[in-house]
């Protein structure tokens, strides 16, 4: 099969932050799933974009990602996040090859037909974040044709418009083994719970699902390789394919320039007698509320391409530049909100979702105190 590639040109991606961003309001309220923004991202090509040109995809790289993530999230970044989740997926299928063929290629199949996302399934009530450390409660018991799965996971985000789950879980075997269990989303005795309800992202769809006996193949479980003799979780550090959840908070800034702009332009106080945006104040804030964009996109852009051409100082910094870039979008978004007051906490502005939405940026692992950690003690020992 052949999957369609995206259009990444300026007007391209500003189409489809448009088609998307038409119902995020809706769904904002609603919290249902974005179908309509799932389905716009899928028609043109953009949630298969980094499957491998040997499955017959595009295969684009972290480059292209970010620019779709970016574009979507500008959009609605419930849909970004969903998509960001299974660019990665395909990103992982494309360099390790690890999903039995036969499973893949049902997926592709899937994929042509409609929006089929696939999301690792990883958080626990108990454990919290794996990125912290620990091993995961929910089990996969040996059978005679495979597995049964059991267990209760939290955050796991796009709920039953899933095709896929990759949940993380440890094997019940002597010696037990870590790894990703792989669910189709059909499979008996899996139960969602509806308990996403949160500041933003609310059409994510983040909801806990517990897994009852569920049974699986032999071949679906993917074992996780050790490093230096433990399971360690691939999300304490970043890698170049690390940058999509980034980049969708860098589209909700942009989002959240336009809105601010829109408002500056559209106010005229009667006191002044014509738009705010013809007043130093607000000029100087529409610039720094740029300024900290500029700086997110170059972190952003910038780094990637020292990745690609082999720079070993940027590889070693992706989690800082992660940091770096979340503080920027998060300032920006701020300080539109600061300068408009009560107008831009509303409802009825569109700023007082991107403030919502934006703040999340902080959840995705590594997180700050991490990654600080890290890159300190990195320093000192050197």
């Amino acid at each position: 099969m052949t999957l369609p590639t995206p259009d990444l040109s300026p007007s391209g991606l500003k189409a489809l932050t448009a088609e998307v961003a038409s119902t995020a309001e809706q769904y904002d309220r609603s919290g249902d799933i974005p179908v309509a923004g799932l389905a716009a991202a899928h028609r043109g090509g953009y949630l298969t974009a980094t499957v491998a040109a040997r499955f017959g995809g595009p295969e684009a790289g972290p480059f292209e990602v970010v620019q779709i993530l970016s574009a979507l999230g500008e959009g609605d970044p419930s849909v970004a996040l969903i998509a960001a989740n299974n660019l990665a997926i395909h990103q992982m299928q494309a360099a390790t090859n690890s999903w039995p063929a036969d499973l893949y290629d049902n997926l592709l199949r899937q994929s042509v037909q409609g929006p089929a996302p696939v999301n690792v399934i990883r958080a626990e009530p108990e454990l919290g974040a794996p990125a912290r450390g620990g091993l995961p409660k929910t089990i996969a018991r040996r059978t005679a044709n495979g597995w049964t799965l059991t267990g209760r996971k939290t955050f796991a985000t796009g709920g039953t418009a899933l095709a896929y789950h990759l949940v993380w879980a440890i094997t019940d075997e002597e010696e037990p083994r870590v790894g990703h269990v792989i669910v189709p989303a059909d499979s008996a005795g899996i139960t969602w719970h509806q308990t996403w309800d949160h500041l933003g992202l609310r059409a994510s769809n983040t909801h806990d699902v517990s897994y009852a006996g569920v049974e699986v193949g032999e071949e679906n479980f993917l074992e996780i390789p050790k490093t230096d003799g433990v399971y360690r979780d691939p999300a304490v550090a970043t890698g170049p394919t690390g940058f999509g959840h980034p980049a969708l908070y860098v589209g909700v800034a942009r989002a959240a320039r336009t809105a601010f702009v829109t408002y500056a332009r559209e106010r005229v106080p009667t006191a002044l007698g014509r738009p705010i945006a013809e007043t130093e104040r607000i000029q100087a804030i529409a610039g720094e509320i740029d300024a900290q964009i500029v700086q997110a996109e170059t972190l952003l852009y910038g780094t990637l391409l020292r990745v690609a051409a082999d720079d070993p100082a940027a590889a070693a910094g992706l989690s800082l530049v992660k940091v770096q870039i979340a503080r920027s979008v998060i300032a920006a978004v701020q300080t539109a909100v600061a300068a408009l007051g009560n107008a831009a906490l509303t409802r009825h502005n569109p700023l007082e979702r991107h403030l919502r939405d934006v703040l999340c940026v902080r959840v995705h692992p590594p997180q700050e105190d991490t990654a600080l950690l890290a890159a300190g003690r990195a320093l000192l020992r050197a």
